[in-house]
């Protein structure tokens, strides 16, 4: 339950609908599934309503609510009120910048760089741009979740800025890679930027939380395999050179000397 100054954020909407706009406090108690429409509340209360809000927390309320519960108006006012999200995580590569840099933003192949993506479908692209749709694999109930997400990459700087076309349940949402050289490797940084919708199943300080915890398991996927496919290129870098010394040393020599 959110809270603020050590109260509910329903107990401190009752107490503005009871002391500014004429809310019964026993029948709001005997009703708490109630519309505000419901119990009483007028267009006039909820301009009341609307105008002590926005004082108190600089948050607006939409025209709709009084269709909403006291509970409902609640959990509005409170997702308004949490800061936007912000993630930054990060993970050491020890494989080559331009490696890493071309495996892990070859989207089209991205099934095959984390766990969590069923299909990538590349809707568009123009030059460093590409439009693409993702679909992860279905969660534990069952639902597959799918959004447009369009990237521009600048090899120059080794940055890529990325956003939701299809913010599903976000307001907004951002993120930001950086690919910098280390003595031990490469180091990918992902910072992402979002906000959520009011109606989404979880605030921004939940999806912080989630996505903190899966970015560091996909991060730790994509380090290992990344730097498998290293290892694969420099043995068979090494296996090439041997076969080419093993053939210059077949050569006749008169050949060689011709």
């Amino acid at each position: 339950m959110t809270v603020t100054h050590g109260r509910s954020m329903t107990a401190e909407i009752t107490d503005i609908l009871v002391a500014h706009c004429g809310l019964d406090a026993d029948a709001a108690a005997r009703a708490p599934a109630a519309s505000l429409e419901e119990l009483g509340m007028d267009s006039l209360a909820l301009l009341e309503l609307s105008a002590v809000v926005a004082d108190r927390w600089q948050v607006s309320i939409p025209e709709q609510a009084g269709q909403l519960s006291i509970p409902a108006v609640a959990d509005l006012v409170a997702r308004r009120t949490d800061p936007p999200g912000h993630t930054e995580n990060s993970v050491v590569i020890d494989a080559p910048l331009p490696l890493v840099w071309d495996v892990t933003n070859d989207v089209a192949n991205w099934t095959e760089l984390f766990t969590e993506y069923a299909v990538v479908e590349i809707l568009h692209r123009d030059g460093h741009t590409v439009r693409f749709r993702l679909t992860m694999y279905p969660d534990e109930n069952g639902v597959s979740w799918s959004w447009v997400s369009e990237r521009t990459a600048d090899p120059v700087s080794r940055q890529v800025r990325a956003h939701r076309v299809e913010t599903g349940p976000f307001e907004y949402m951002r993120i930001h890679w950086r690919y910098t050289e280390e003595a031990d490797g490469t180091r990918m940084t992902w910072t992402q930027d979002f906000a959520m919708k009011p109606t989404a199943p979880v605030d921004n300080a939940g999806m912080t939380e989630r996505i903190n915890t899966n970015s560091v398991i996909q991060l730790a996927v994509i380090k290992d395999r990344v730097e498998r496919i290293a290892r694969q290129r420099e043995e068979q870098g090494r296996t090439a050179t041997a076969q080419d010394s093993t053939v210059a040393g077949d050569e006749p020599t008169g050949a060689r000397d011709e």
